[in-house]
């Protein structure tokens, strides 16, 4: 049975969450979260001045050169994109599939939304032969696209895109007139860095990029929302960024006081948040790796994960056998998939893929264990899949996806 809202207004269709971290919160953080919690005064629309300069320092030490005055955040990925898209005006073009959250944005500002193709390597970045395509044709169709947005290292695919690729998309956009917004907000989870080069659009085409971080992917918990977005230094993105603080004002879109506090902490990237993200991103590696492995066993498809505490599975080979199950599209998949591994198992609908389309994201976080001391053992330990509660996890898993082959 396909899940209906409470409401009975027919499936949901936005959601999930980004990919659980599985990992209880750093104690340095909530020491500082906690130190500002006697703050009464609201950060500023886009974030105070110790936020923006630890942003923009941030970006910096990752060859992006950038002040504070180019900075604008807000409580959240989702009102941040908001105010981009509004600012921006046009309709919007993104690969196919995209981060969950991404369309609802477009939709609420009733701004048509087009899928593009993703290269076979990887998801993220739209294929720059099929971007030309589409703008093309939504032009002879009277539309009018202005922003095209893109993941380099991805969610839901968990991949991250190849340099060339990167620079033959951008290229692509540029040429058309688009400009392009880069959701990097899983760029410091690239499982093996010296593998995988990530390369910013921004880095490609400085004038033409709004880089946008959620930094609940990587630095803070999803229950404290920020996130920065960072403008190109031109004229036309000064504009910009006022238009969107003009956009968060009326939205009431301020950053909470003490969770400013806690993201400019964590920008700074002393010692003890460094380690945790090394070892965060060693141990989802490692899980994630099992995973997948999992998965081809089983006579599914995914590509390799690159990056971030998920990877995305496509059960189309076991298309007949689904179907014996009464499961013919990804929402009737997410149910089977849900029920069976008792954890809430996204189908590939909530990110653009198309309905027919076999495909889920599997996240990492639920096989790190069920309390805050099981996660804690499996950050620590040399071996984590090896641990009696991971691995009956993994075996879990394992005797699920066995139902299939």
């Amino acid at each position: 049975m396909r899940r209906t809202d409470p409401e009975g207004r027919g499936p949901v269709r936005y959601g999930p969450p980004a990919p659980d971290p599985g990992l209880p919160v750093l104690p340095e953080l909530a020491e500082v979260l906690a130190a500002a919690a006697g703050r009464t005064s609201p950060e500023p629309p886009g974030g105070g001045p110790v936020l923006r300069e630890a942003a923009a320092g941030y970006w910096w030490r990752r060859g992006l050169r950038s002040r504070p005055d180019d900075i604008a955040a807000a409580p959240g990925a989702q009102p941040l994109l908001l105010a981009l898209l509004a600012a921006h005006g046009g309709d919007v073009l993104m690969p196919r599939p995209c981060p969950a959250w991404w369309t609802p944005q477009a939709r609420v500002l009733g701004r048509p939304t087009y899928h593009v193709p993703t290269a076979a390597e990887s998801g993220g970045v739209p294929d720059p032969y099929a971007l030309l395509e589409t703008v093309r044709r939504i032009r002879a169709e009277g539309g009018a696209p202005h922003v095209v947005l893109m993941s380099v290292a991805d969610d839901p695919t968990a991949t991250v895109a190849p340099p060339e690729l990167v620079r033959e998309a951008c290229e692509a956009a540029v040429d058309e007139g688009l400009h392009i917004i880069s959701d990097e907000t899983w760029r410091d989870t690239v499982h093996e860095p010296h593998a995988h080069v990530l390369l910013s659009p921004a880095e490609m085409c400085p004038d033409d990029v709004t880089v946008l971080s959620d930094l609940s992917g990587a630095l803070v918990p999803a229950a404290w929302p920020v996130a920065v977005a960072r403008f190109p230094a031109t004229g036309h993105a000064i504009d910009r960024r006022a238009r969107v603080l003009d956009i968060l004002t009326a939205l009431g879109g301020f950053v909470a006081g003490p969770v400013a506090a806690a993201a400019a902490h964590a920008l700074g990237e002393p010692g003890p948040v460094t380690a945790r993200s090394a070892h965060a991103n060693a141990l989802h590696a490692r899980v994630a790796t099992a995973v997948h492995h999992e998965v081809l066993t089983a006579g599914a498809l995914a590509r390799p994960p690159q990056a971030g505490r998920h990877l995305y599975a496509d059960l189309g080979p076991l298309r007949a056998r689904l179907a014996g199950r009464g499961v013919t599209d990804s929402m009737e998949l997410e149910d089977y998939l849900s029920d069976r591994l008792r954890t809430p198992v996204p189908g590939g609908h909530r990110f653009g893929d198309e309905l027919g389309a076999l495909r889920v994201r599997l996240d990492t976080g639920p096989f790190l264990g069920a309390s805050p001391e099981e996660r804690l053992e499996a950050l620590a330990a040399e071996a984590p899949l090896e641990l009696p509660h991971v691995a009956r996890a993994l075996a879990f898993f394992r005797s699920a996806f066995q139902e299939l082959r």
